[in-house]
């Protein structure tokens, strides 16, 4: 005969068992989609609605990109923040209402970029090259900007693309 205690003691630890498979399946299952669910809130889908083309010193064109516009507080605050995908012929365009130094970071920015400061004249007063993800390392323009382009890492270099080199923009 089976003692009853032996009964109660099995039967605890089948319960406890089953109650941590439960409970484990569960918190996962709801830690996944909640994990989706935030990634897809997270990824931003930009609007492309301004053409920007580069030109070298001698004024001719070297190159051109589809760009978002970021011409507010925050519109400029957001960037390409939570961006993870951005296309070989695009990025972002920052206009600021003055001519003034400038610095970037790239918190909460995923992809490695490229970042162009320009003057009010059109002129690119420096680059930085290949930025690093998620640093909130100040990136200083050294020289007012009222535009800044940011595009993808190396973009710069494929299409040399380089200070003293100008834009233009077409909304």
């Amino acid at each position: 005969m089976v003692h009853p205690r032996n009964i109660f003691a099995a039967i605890c630890t089948l319960s406890i068992i089953l109650t941590l498979i439960l409970t484990g399946c569960s918190g996962s299952d709801r830690s996944d989609h909640s994990e989706n669910q935030q990634q897809a809130e997270q990824e931003r889908q930009l609007e492309y609605v301004a053409e920007i083309t580069f030109l070298n010193s001698e004024n001719e064109e070297v190159s051109a990109i589809r760009a978002a516009v970021a011409d507010d507080n925050e519109s400029r605050s957001q960037g390409l923040m939570n961006v993870t995908d951005l296309p070989e012929d695009s990025g972002m365009l920052f206009i600021f209402d003055e001519n003034q130094p400038r610095s970037f970071w790239m918190a909460s920015t995923p992809l490695s970029l490229d970042i162009i400061f320009i003057n009010d004249e059109f002129d690119i007063v420096r680059i930085h090259r290949n930025t690093t993800p998620f640093s909130q390392e100040n990136i200083p323009s050294d020289a007012p900007a009222k535009y800044v382009v940011e595009v993808n890492a190396g973009y710069t270099i494929r299409h040399d693309i380089n200070e003293g080199g100008r834009i233009r923009i077409e909304e």
